[in-house]
């Protein structure tokens, strides 16, 4: 309500304000950490801007480098040490002491929007901001803050530099339906489908039964999606009742045809920054098949890694990198011709698959859950289904295959409106906005904390 009262910058100062107290409310031991790499950043992007020649690079490569860095000690050096440690003592040797560095929340997150600020800085797309508290509500604006999407610096720099954006009723109700949208997948559908994944992906190996992990990885599977773009929704529909629009960051990513199309659809703004900021740096499609294929893998490499100091996330984006190899060699040629209902379904197939290595706490699970999966083993009694989780399971199945049956873009409009052509239109969606939120406030309610599946990277 305060936002709504003030006008010109001081809009952006309090938002500053109230995302440094949210980010502090979660992990106060880290706001520092946020704040000064912020500031450093902000005076590299100045001297990237004002310089010219050779030492624009150098100011980039050590912004870049001061970043990377940063992510590399707090999100992974315990990987690193304990990997060494491994090595070390298979060669008999004394093993380095481990620090228990702690992850702050949101890290991957705001460090690529600190890097995404340079680049765009000194590849001149945008001019740096004047004001400090307009650089400081891109990286610390808090709907998108701890768990994305990932706005780029030229995609909104001039979102923020508009001191007398208008905020109409169409935004604020259009929003409010988008953050609504967004929590009733979280709490209606992610948590239920969680609850279960969480449950069969701790069972040992006697414990599980080909049955039971078929279902652990479906109930995974649409736990990931409607967790994540649950949050997604809830951020775009909070930046939008302020004035702000956001990209989109998930397009009904299990209808995708190929592995290559799953990735235009799913978390595009990573998609997005990693072809933008790393993919082309490389030399993307320059040069010969070869040095293209070894840039795909680098990058669904360091994609996975993104997302968590653990092997199973490195092979996970190797697999993904794999296929998009595939893809280009033959299988897109080959799933064009099986038509779209089978390509889907194998797409989806290999999207679970995909899924396993990723939920699994480590590559040993990994590989006996997929043994489980393929060698029909019912030896254990599946585990009992309740009559929630079977008609969430059903729910969340139908929103997911959706757009198969009418036309996308339609399906879009409606679920997502963003003008009304009629009043009788706003009220509509108002009073089912204010029904969604009553049913999902109740779930809420009765349910235990569950924190969003982004929140840890």
């Amino acid at each position: 309500m305060v936002y709504y009262l003030l006008s010109g910058h001081l809009r952006n100062l309090w938002i500053v304000v109230v995302s440094i107290l949210f980010y502090a409310w979660g992990a106060p031991q880290y706001i520092f950490v946020v704040l000064a790499a912020m500031l450093i950043d902000f005076f590299i992007a100045k001297k990237i801007h004002s310089s010219e020649g050779r030492i624009r690079k150098r100011f980039l490569a050590f912004g870049v480098t001061i970043n990377v860095l940063a992510l590399l000690y707090f999100k992974y050096f315990n990987f690193f040490i304990e990997n060494l440690n491994f090595l070390i003592g298979n060669l008999e040797g004394k093993p380095l002491q481990v620090l228990h560095v702690a992850l702050p929340i949101g890290i991957s997150f705001f460090t690529f929007h600190e890097i995404s600020y340079l680049v765009d800085v000194y590849r001149a797309k945008k001019l740096p901001f004047k004001r400090l508290t307009d650089y400081s509500l891109y990286i610390l604006f808090f709907p998108q803050l701890i768990a994305g999407p990932i706005i780029r610096f030229s995609e909104i720099s001039d979102q923020i530099s508009d001191y007398k954006r208008r905020i109409s009723s169409q935004f604020i109700i259009t929003g409010f339906h988008r953050f609504v949208i967004g929590l009733t997948k979280k709490v209606m559908i992610a948590n239920i489908c969680g609850a279960q994944a969480d449950y069969v992906f701790s069972l040992s190996d006697h414990e599980l039964s080909t049955g039971t992990a078929w279902i652990g990885a479906l109930a995974y599977t649409m736990q990931i999606y409607f967790d994540f773009s649950g949050y997604s929704d809830m951020a775009i529909g909070l930046a939008r009742m302020m004035g702000f629009v956001f990209p989109e960051n998930f397009n009904m990513p299990y209808i995708a045809k190929s592995i290559s199309e799953f990735w235009r659809r799913w978390h595009m703004s990573l998609s997005r920054w990693i072809k933008d900021y790393l993919y082309v740096s490389l030399g993307g499609n320059r040069g010969s098949t070869q040095r293209t294929y070894s840039n795909l893998i680098i990058c669904f490499l360091i994609s996975g890694f993104w997302h968590g100091a653990e092997w199973t996330f490195i092979l996970w984006g190797v697999y993904h990198g794999l296929f998009l190899i595939l893809d280009r060699l033959f299988l897109l040629k080959h799933l064009n011709t099986l038509g779209k209902a089978p390509a889907v379904l194998i797409t989806f197939f290999f999207t679970i698959m995909g899924w396993v290595i990723f939920r699994s706490p480590d590559l040993a699970y990994a590989g006996m859950f997929y043994q489980k999966l393929f060698i029909f083993d019912h030896s254990n009694p599946t585990v009992l289904l309740s009559l929630e989780f079977k008609c969430t399971m059903f729910i969340a199945m139908i929103c997911s295959f959706l757009a198969l049956f009418f036309n996308e873009d339609k399906l879009v409009k409606w679920l997502y409106p963003e003008t009304f052509n009629k009043s009788i239109h706003a009220v509509g969606v108002v009073a089912l906005s204010i029904m969604l939120l009553l049913l999902a406030s109740g779930a809420l309610s009765v349910s235990g904390f569950n924190p969003f599946i982004y929140f840890r990277f």
